[in-house]
């Protein structure tokens, strides 16, 4: 059973589900999102996780269940009765008002008092390094900047909510390394309730206090960034979070453990208890790149217990900085794997993979759709067809 959260929450969704048409989007949405908590929304491109973001904000209304914020039920309330500021992932800035005007502009719509909206504008502006700013137009600043003013307006009609719509992927990778440690550390500042919507893997590990990945509108899992990064509830998740190397390897288990059966590919070996409730016969492991120790096949000495050892042949070599990375044939299958020094095309090795980096999960059915990162088929695309009138983050 997925675990999205615990007890009512700040932020609540019980049974939510939202459909386009006939088509369904969302699915049994649970989760409790706690006050002050950064959640993120992880997903590939189509699995429901911006029709979730606008759902919260009360731009999709849901088909099913409901939303409250503090005990309140707002389900049906329109966005600007919800308390909450949505960061659009285009910014949405007037090409004709100065940075200072878009600040302000939530303000002016409540008919706040003008000092108290230059007070406000001033405050925003200090807090985001905006200052100096104030009378430039969306033209004349730069990419974080003008993602620094989409946030400011945001933040100041002051909400008990800041909902993120991917706002950093319009920004090049230096930028948005820096600019996401930003916000995080802004948000810890004010102490405010945030969810960001992305497909960044890295971006949801460094920012979020929890990370809920999405899949074809249901949550696949919820848990902080080393839970799903180090216990994927699924090979899906697994796939998701950088475990992209698989292997159809046999097995059987007994009351404590999983014995994996040696193959042409692979040595026998005594697997983790955790592993002890799957069934007998085939299963896919899966595991990262930078998780095995690659030897020369005749190096001496056996592998420590449980650790999974493979035998095959270096097919290619690159080097994509820090650590040499090779595709290795394994059996039928091509495996990456990273070492601190290269290895000839060609050569015979051998791949041990520690216990603790080893996620093993009961074969998929034949026909069943790939998933994300499996090799040789391209990543995989959520099947949730959606109108080109609501696109998908």
């Amino acid at each position: 059973m997925v675990q999205a959260g615990t007890g009512s929450g700040f932020l609540a969704l019980k049974g939510l589900a939202a459909r386009y048409g006939a088509t369904p989007v969302l699915s049994g949405i649970d989760l409790a999102i706690g006050k002050s908590e950064f959640v993120a929304l992880l997903g590939a491109s189509g699995c429901g996780k911006t029709t979730l973001l606008r759902a919260i904000a009360g731009f999709v209304t849901p088909s099913a269940g409901t939303i409250t914020v503090g005990g309140r039920d707002v389900t049906h309330l329109p966005p600007d009765k919800r308390g909450m500021a949505l960061v659009f992932q285009s910014y949405a800035l007037w090409p004709h008002m100065t940075v200072a005007q878009t600040i302000g502009y939530g303000l002016k719509l409540k008919r706040r008092p003008q000092p108290e909206i230059a007070r406000r504008v001033a405050e925003m502006e200090r807090l985001l390094g905006l200052e100096g700013l104030s009378g430039r137009k969306p033209a004349q600043l730069s990419g974080g900047q003008r993602q620094r003013v989409a946030l400011g307006r945001a933040l100041a009609i002051d909400p008990e909510i800041l909902l993120l719509d991917e706002p950093l992927s319009n920004l090049d990778q230096r930028i948005r390394l820096s600019v996401r440690h930003e916000i995080r550390e802004l948000q810890q500042r004010l102490g405010i309730t945030a969810v960001h919507v992305t497909h960044d893997r890295e971006e949801a590990m460094v920012m979020a206090d929890r990370i809920v990945i999405l899949d074809q509108g249901r949550i696949a899992q919820a848990g902080t960034p080393e839970e799903v990064y180090n216990h994927p509830a699924s090979a899906f998740v697994a796939a998701f979070m950088g475990a992209e190397n698989t292997l159809l390897l046999a097995g059987r288990r007994n009351a404590r453990h999983f014995m994996l059966h040696e193959s042409a590919r692979n040595a026998a070996c005594v697997v983790h208890a955790q592993h002890s409730t799957l069934p007998d016969g085939p299963v896919e492991a899966r595991f990262r790149a930078g998780a095995g120790e690659l030897l020369p096949k005749a190096a001496p000495g056996a592998p420590p217990s449980g650790t999974l050892e493979l035998w095959g042949e270096v097919l290619s070599t690159s080097y994509p900085g820090g650590l040499w990375r090779h595709s290795i044939k394994v059996g039928d299958t091509t495996v990456l794997c990273d070492a601190p020094r290269a290895f000839a095309q060609g050569e015979p090795v051998k791949l041990r993979i520690p216990p603790a980096a080893l996620f093993l999960f009961a074969a998929r059915p034949a026909g069943a759709p790939s998933l994300p990162g499996a090799r040789p088929s391209a990543a995989r695309k959520d099947s949730t067809p959606e109108p080109s009138s609501q696109p998908e983050a």
